[in-house]
């Protein structure tokens, strides 16, 4: 691969995304000499069948990576289900590193490692999806000279993804998906300037080694505690960054935006409201039947009045509940069929 053009492309989707992938798909050449990199986020348990369908929406060979495989020019590569999708040295690296965002493939993983290892021949593409996954990452892409590339909002199924790129990052290049293939053939024609190599970026390093699990843990970079909680394992998370939107990570390197950490905070705090609410229904009914057992004709009337007692409990619960509906729903998740 020709060190002086922009010819290590990642790509990031989620829901909404396989109708984008399959248009820039299309849109690129036969004769791409570049290296393509896709994640879309996908159910753990579920094979993806994205690359027999970007195969067959293009001309490139598209085929799920394999760890350690060398990353051959004109070729899209696809995360598989359960596995982080990373580009170090040249090599695809598959890792059970930590969830970020709760997904595994995620997108910012990809994001760093291509930062961290191409630097400016590096091109971060964004496309449709919800909430803010990507953003970070391509940030990161910038920062060590790479290209940002983002799917016009309008065009995408879901904005969400899209339009959190657009507040992080200052694009190079934003366009419906049907013109990126031909915006990424443009781009790799172009010849790189002779730019001296970016500056090292420590924790851009930290977080590509803890997503490959290495032995590396939050707690031993430069980074406060946030005082929350993280949803996947419960410990407590740092604040990462100095940027104005900070980023999460716990010890062991499950990440959350701010986005998708207070998605995750009203889903854990339905499911403990429906907790509460079983817990007075149940001990509601106790109470009732204690009222009406013969062998306790004394009680039976302070049993009477813990029954009427936990029934407004549960009532005030109920409230609570639907007062709490605005749960940001799941991000769909992409038909992969």
């Amino acid at each position: 691969m020709n060190s002086r053009h922009r010819d290590i492309v990642a790509v990031g989707a989620s829901a909404g995304g396989v109708e984008a992938l399959r248009a820039l798909v299309a849109g690129l050449p036969a004769d791409y000499p570049g290296v393509v990199l896709v994640v879309l986020h996908i159910p753990r348990e579920a094979p993806s069948a994205l690359p027999s369908i970007l195969r067959r929406s293009g001309p490139l060979p598209a085929s799920a990576a394999i760890d350690g495989e060398p990353a051959r020019p004109g070729h899209v590569y696809v995360a598989p289900n359960d596995r982080h999708l990373l580009f170090l040295d040249g090599r695809l690296r598959l890792t059970r590193g930590p969830s970020e965002n709760g997904h595994r493939p995620a997108i910012d993983p990809l994001f760093r490692s291509v930062a961290r290892t191409a630097g400016e021949r590096g091109v971060g593409v964004v496309l449709s999806g919800t909430r803010d996954d990507g953003a970070a990452g391509l940030a990161g892409i910038v920062a060590r000279g790479g290209l940002a590339v983002v799917q016009e909002p309008d065009d995408a199924l879901y904005p969400g993804m899209p339009r959190a790129a657009l507040t992080r990052v200052r694009p190079h290049h934003i366009l419906p998906a049907a013109k990126l293939g031909g915006l990424l053939n443009e781009i790799i024609a172009m010849d790189l300037p002779e730019d001296s190599a970016p500056t090292d970026d420590a924790l851009l390093e930290a977080e590509v080694t803890i997503a490959g699990l290495g032995p590396l843990t939050t707690d031993e970079l430069p980074v406060a505690p946030a005082g929350f909680g993280c949803p996947d394992c419960g410990g407590s998370l740092f604040e990462i960054g100095d940027e104005p939107t900070p980023r999460y990570r716990c010890r062991v390197g499950h990440a959350w935006s701010p986005e998708s950490l207070l998605a995750e905070q009203a889903v854990a705090l339905e499911g403990a409201l429906w907790i509460a609410l079983r817990a007075l229904e149940e001990k509601s009914e106790l109470s009732r039947r204690l009222a009406g057992s013969r062998d306790r004709p004394i009680t039976s009337a302070r049993f009477q009045e813990l029954a009427r007692e936990t029934e407004a409990a549960g009532a005030t619960i109920r409230q609570l509940i639907e007062q709490l509906g605005s749960v940001p729903d799941p991000e769909p998740a992409p038909d992969v069929r």
